[in-house]
């Protein structure tokens, strides 16, 4: 995490992590997306703005909530199906940054690795982004154990891209 220069008010969280999942690369990717992550996030449910828009299509925006009834708006940046995407991400009062997932074939499966870019944008915002970036590698450990988990429940995949 790196400080704000002149005494500013946020911080700055620059963070990476990755996983592997016994899954092949285009059958992962879904997971990493506004509808597919409905299957294996608790309370995760996007809320689009237009009536039936392909999550994957750059420009593409929903907001979600979180455990703490914050809003967060979410808008498709870049993305290249069955390999990567990038996110922006602003969470009001919170946090505003980046997402990005980006996968590669691995022997047995695929690796996932998630960078989260983001800034604080209150004091108390700060001070809970420390704590995420402190936590974060735990975080990501949590996304594998949930999307193994609803595998192993024979849950839905999606459909690969």
């Amino acid at each position: 995490m790196t400080a704000s220069p002149g005494g500013s008010v946020g911080a700055r969280a620059v963070l990476r992590e990755e996983f592997e999942l016994p899954l092949t690369r285009r059958a992962a990717f879904r997971l990493f997306t506004a509808r597919g992550e409905e299957l294996w996030v608790p309370g995760w449910v996007p809320s689009f703005f237009v009536g039936d828009p392909d999550d994957l299509e750059v420009g593409t925006v929903w907001q979600t909530r979180d455990d703490r009834d914050r809003l967060t708006t979410w808008i498709v940046l870049d993305c290249e199906p069955g390999r990567g995407v990038r996110y922006a991400r602003v969470a009001e009062r919170w946090t505003a940054g980046t997402v990005t997932v980006e996968l590669d074939d691995v022997e047995g499966g695929t690796r996932v690795r998630v960078g989260y870019d983001l800034t604080a944008t209150t004091t108390d915002a700060a001070a809970d982004l420390a704590r995420f970036a402190d936590g974060y590698a735990a975080y990501i450990a949590e996304w594998r154990s949930a999307i193994l988990d609803h595998l192993a429940s024979g849950g839905a995949m999606p459909d690969p891209v």
